[in-house]
């Protein structure tokens, strides 16, 4: 993919019935989304494990320009918390690298009971850069995650903080760390989930996009407002702006 294209999508792919007219007719779900959509952030994986075959059939399925994001097991960023997690992250990195090179970026999403501590997280990030060279976002949700000593460990191991809304804490809404990517996870605000963006809201995200794409960093933006649609809704939305020059 070529990094001056944002990747644009959802968190999963499951399509609202009344924006189906959108999409082609024929096809499996994830292949009437590739159509209209560059980028998925893959849920699932944080509940329950595909295997290695099904990540390669998922990537067989979508054009060579699609990228995908995976979410790692709720065992390792809930469970354990980051400790002792070897065996499962690299059980996780097998199957995953099922999408070659289709994976974009692996996210890890953090409890917002979990606070930064230097010791867990130097060994956790060390162990999974020496893992897995690619793309690696993370989404703390503890206020202790957004100080300067978290924010040059992520930069030393190339960690995206990632840019969320609603914002846990002021800074959570502006990306951190590492400086080559970013990427925007939008919740649904004021409910989360559920709550749709707005032409203005869309606009600014569009126009932060466009200007990290033109300087080279690649700009994720998933939405995942997804409980009563409006997710599909808003990345139509945002990629309609970024086609018009947004």
């Amino acid at each position: 993919m070529n990094r001056s294209t944002a990747c644009v999508g959802c968190a999963g792919w499951s399509l609202p019935r009344d924006e189906w007219p959108h999409f082609p007719e024929s096809g499996t779900h994830l292949q009437r989304y590739a159509a209209r959509f560059n980028a998925v952030e893959i849920d699932s994986s944080f509940y329950r494990p595909h295997r290695h075959k099904t990540y390669q059939r998922w990537a067989a399925s979508v054009p060579d320009d699609f990228r995908f994001a995976a979410k790692l097991p709720k065992n390792i960023t809930h469970t354990r918390r980051l400790r002792e997690v070897e065996d499962a992250l690299a059980a996780f990195l097998d199957q995953v690298t099922g999408l070659g090179g289709k994976l974009g970026c692996l996210l890890v999403q953090l409890p917002p009971s979990l606070a930064f501590d230097r010791t867990t997280a130097q060994a956790f990030f060390s162990d999974f850069r020496d893992r897995h060279d690619g793309g690696i976002a993370c989404e703390p949700r503890h206020a202790s995650w957004f100080g300067d000593s978290a924010d040059a460990l992520l930069k030393r191991h190339r960690i995206v903080r990632v840019a969320a809304d609603p914002a846990c804490v002021p800074q959570a809404a502006t990306p951190g760390g590492w400086t080559d990517m970013v990427y925007h996870r939008w919740h649904g605000s004021p409910r989360m989930y559920y709550s749709a963006y707005g032409a203005d809201e869309l606009d600014a995200l569009a126009n932060n996009a466009s200007a990290h794409s033109a300087r080279g960093t690649q700009a994720w933006c998933i939405f995942d407002n997804t409980a009563l649609g409006e997710a599909t809704r808003n990345a139509l939305g945002l990629i309609a702006r970024l086609q018009n020059g947004a």
